[in-house]
Formats: structure tokens, sequence, C-alpha cells
């Protein structure tokens, strides 16, 4: 994981949403390379000899260093729209679906939402995978439906 801040994340730990109450809506910015949970997996043997799946530590760093961006909002339990923009530092094939997992489980963690079940998250529509070599990031916006 790139140690070194670019001018983009110190914008983002200055500025790192904003917060519409009239049209419910949360806009925000991981300024992180987007990285999918299921990609790299572990597996490890529990105390009884049963095996485990656990994320893997490059994830592990990745979600403890997305909170730091996550908006300090009273946690999320009706009924939004998450939509999410992945621009991602190269233009290798990446799943969709695994990026906003794994996006949703950080949201989750840090309890900008209570959950990422289909009673909360009711739909991701607007996501997308675009590209940017030099500044990638996830741009987040959630919006009551």
């Amino acid at each position: 994981m790139r140690k070194t801040r670019t001018a983009s994340m110190r914008n983002a730990e200055k500025e790192s949403c904003s917060v519409n109450k009239e049209e419910s809506m949360v806009k925000f910015t991981i300024p992180l390379p987007p990285i999918s949970k299921k990609n790299s997996q572990q597996i490890v043997r529990r105390k009884d000899g049963r095996p485990c799946i656990i994320p893997s530590q490059k994830y592990k760093e990745y979600e403890k260093a997305a909170g730091r961006f996550m908006p300090k909002v009273s946690t999320i339990d009706r009924a939004v729209n998450v939509k999410a923009v992945f621009y991602m530092p190269t233009h290798r094939l990446v799943d969709l679906v695994n990026l906003q997992e794994a996006l949703l489980d950080v949201m989750v963690k840090y309890r900008v939402l209570a959950d990422d079940n289909s009673r909360v998250v009711v739909s991701m529509d607007g996501s997308r995978v675009d590209y940017d070599k030099e500044d990638p990031r996830t741009e987040v916006e959630i919006t009551e439906v």
C-alpha cells in the first residue's frame, strides 16, 4: 500500500464529506486506490482444525486507512442508494461487485451504514469503474430512496 500522501488525500482529510440534509445526501471521497476484498483472501485453520477464510493483510490495511475518510454522520438505517465511482490506477479488469462489497463492508465497520442488507442498501445505481492513473480513489454518494 502506498505510504505517501497525495494532494487529494490531504484535501479529503480537510473536507472528507458533504452532507445535504434537504436532499438526504452524503458525498465523500476515499483517496486510496480501490481494493477488492475477495481477490486476496487467506485460508487459516481455527483452533479446532477447521479452515476459515479471512481478509488479506493488504485489505485490512486498506480498511483501516479508509476509515479516516468516512463521513461523520449518524448511522444510516433507512433505504438508500449508494453510488460509487471507483477510479483505478490501471486499466486492468476488475470486478465491480467485489469493489462494491469491500466499500460496503468498510462503511458498515465505521458505522456509516447500519448494515449492507437489501433493506438499507436498496440499490447501487450509477456505480462504475473508471481510470485515473494519477489520482486513484473512490467517490461515494449516498441518497435516500
